[in-house]
């Protein structure tokens, strides 16, 4: 099946990423206008949009093709920068710029496996200083970005098609998630990277704002990857796999989940107690990774008024690890089914997750040989999970 520009603006407007990062061009760069376009041979159409200076176009808006820089883009491939269209020898009494009223313009190409798409575009009324900024870096850091986007849909798309006359409805989905675990991975390094180059330019404070959200996105997206393909490894390779060493310091690793939800979570208070005494027996990564999957748990449902509590210890021959938060007590059904996958603590409005991180702390927990037990009642819900300190004592 041939794609459409409609279905082009769709795959686009199904990136939640896209309006703030026309936002971030527009605050890191002072121009008015940016968009996405899809560009052809023959078209020019608004993907996307960002207008702050009344520009008038809207998504799905077109332009003459052979009236805009893009199309001289879409057959060079090269970006174009222009500062000021009055000291831009290549572009001094080019008829485009007055039509369309724009003084300052820079325009990256966008791909996706290998092929032309169209461009990241931002204009603006007055000159600004883009060829000596962070601008051309930042354009090609998100236009790398959007196009591993496109990709990964249009190959997810493909694989799907192949699949449904194969496989059940179940086998689908799960290879579905492996497949996007793996291809969110590239993007998601890409938009931690312009985080961090945008760190480096000096913003207003709701530039620093977006900046924050962004590194938040990050983090929250790259414990939703993990737990994606834990899951599909636990379904399709063989179950839950685990390194058991004998590891002496476990609270940098906690620590260091605490301190980035923190960073996400700035408004929330996390109490934290920790007495670790003894070395423990375990594969430190996929304990930190209970550990951010009980405590992120614990952040998204329970009362904001309240702290979240962490407790780590050890005694002669136990490790534990409980998180508490209160509020509402999970209703009993819920907590039937609280550890399965796509299973959730509580049905809030506009509740983020898949519901898979206490389906994936549960099987880290069996994988240790330890135990993960959850109590709940009027102002408190807590975790804990048990293990042995050596591998081979038993619960």
């Amino acid at each position: 099946m041939i794609a459409t520009i409609e279905d082009d603006i769709a795959a686009v407007g199904v990136i939640d990423a896209i309006p703030k990062l026309l936002e971030v061009v527009c605050r890191s760069t002072g121009m008015g206008f940016a968009a996405i376009a899809r560009v052809t041979e023959d078209r020019w159409v608004a993907c996307a949009v960002r207008d702050e200076i009344g520009f008038g176009l809207v998504v799905g808006g077109e332009l003459k093709v052979k009236t805009t820089i893009c199309d001289a883009i879409r057959t060079s491939g090269q970006a174009v920068i222009i500062d000021d269209v009055a000291e831009d020898d290549d572009f001094r009494g080019h008829p485009t710029p007055e039509m369309y009223g724009f003084k300052s313009y820079i325009s990256v190409p966008i791909r996706h496996d290998g092929e032309f798409f169209g461009t990241l575009c931002a204009i603006d009324p007055k000159p600004r200083v883009l060829k000596a900024s962070t601008a051309p870096a930042l354009f090609e850091l998100f236009a790398e970005l959007i196009g591993a986007h496109l990709a990964a849909r249009e190959r997810l798309a493909k694989s799907q098609a192949a699949l449904l006359s194969q496989l059940e409805a179940a086998e689908l989905r799960e290879q579905f998630m492996a497949v996007m675990g793996h291809d969110l991975r590239n993007p998601l390094a890409s938009i931690d990277a312009a985080a961090r180059l945008l760190r480096k330019t000096p913003l207003n404070e709701r530039a620093q704002m977006l900046i924050h959200t962004m590194q938040g996105s990050v983090q929250r997206m790259a414990g939703l990857i993990d737990n994606v393909l834990d899951l599909a490894r636990s379904r399709l390779g063989g179950g839950f796999q685990i390194e058991r060493r004998r590891t002496l310091d476990l609270r940098s690793s906690l620590e260091q989940v605490i301190d980035e939800l923190q960073l996400a979570n700035p408004t929330r208070r996390i109490q934290t107690h920790l007495q670790l005494d003894s070395p423990i027996d375990c594969d430190g990564r996929r304990i930190a990774q209970l550990f951010s999957n009980l405590l992120a748990n614990a952040l998204n449902h329970g009362s904001e008024a309240s702290p979240v509590r962490a407790q780590v210890r050890t005694t002669d021959s136990i490790f534990e690890l409980a998180v508490s938060n209160d509020g509402d007590p999970i209703p009993p059904a819920t907590m039937e089914k609280l550890f399965l996958p796509f299973e959730r603590a509580s049905q809030r409005p506009h509740q983020q997750g898949l519901g898979l991180g206490l389906y994936i702390a549960s099987e880290i927990a069996r994988a240790h040989d330890g135990t993960l037990v959850v109590t709940s009642e009027a102002g408190e819900t807590r975790f804990t999970f048990r293990m042995p300190l050596t591998a081979s004592e038993a619960l």
